[in-house]
């Protein structure tokens, strides 16, 4: 079995960091490379400070580095790129990753009527340097 197939997301979380509060979440295996996933998220997340993004994920495999490249593009123009590294998951498990996302300053922030639709998230998972998943989630908005 590759790492792709023993690979699975289970659920995401989007939680408004200062409230603590919920407000998107998913129960899907994101990690499907066969289509773009679409999301909608209400508006509201444009206006949080911070958001934090809470990732369930199972892995039949050993990862010995496991880490991703969340890539953020707009009219697939680079917006934004980061790096996140989690270390060794140990085979045959279920996890949860955390990662926080800072807002950018107010004056940069386009509104949802001008993103809706027009941006992807790719998502890159890696094993130290072997990529072994993409995941590509369409952005829409909502009141």
């Amino acid at each position: 079995m590759s790492k792709a197939e023993g690979f699975q997301i289970n659920w995401i979380k989007l939680r408004n960091e200062e409230t603590n509060e919920i407000f998107w979440q998913e129960a899907k295996d994101f990690s499907d490379q066969s289509q773009i996933h679409e999301i909608t998220l209400p508006t509201c997340i444009l206006d949080m400070k911070a958001v934090s993004r809470e990732l369930s994920f199972s892995t039949v495999e050993e990862l010995k580095n496991f880490r991703l490249v969340h890539t953020a593009k707009f009219k697939g123009k680079l917006l934004e790129q980061m790096n996140f590294s989690m270390g060794p998951v140990k085979k045959g498990t279920s996890n949860v990753w955390i990662s926080s996302f800072i807002a950018a300053p107010e004056s940069q922030m386009m509104p949802a009527k001008v993103l809706n639709g027009k941006v992807c998230i790719e998502t890159d998972f890696y094993d130290d340097t072997e990529k072994f998943a993409t995941s590509v989630i369409k952005l829409f908005y909502s009141p």
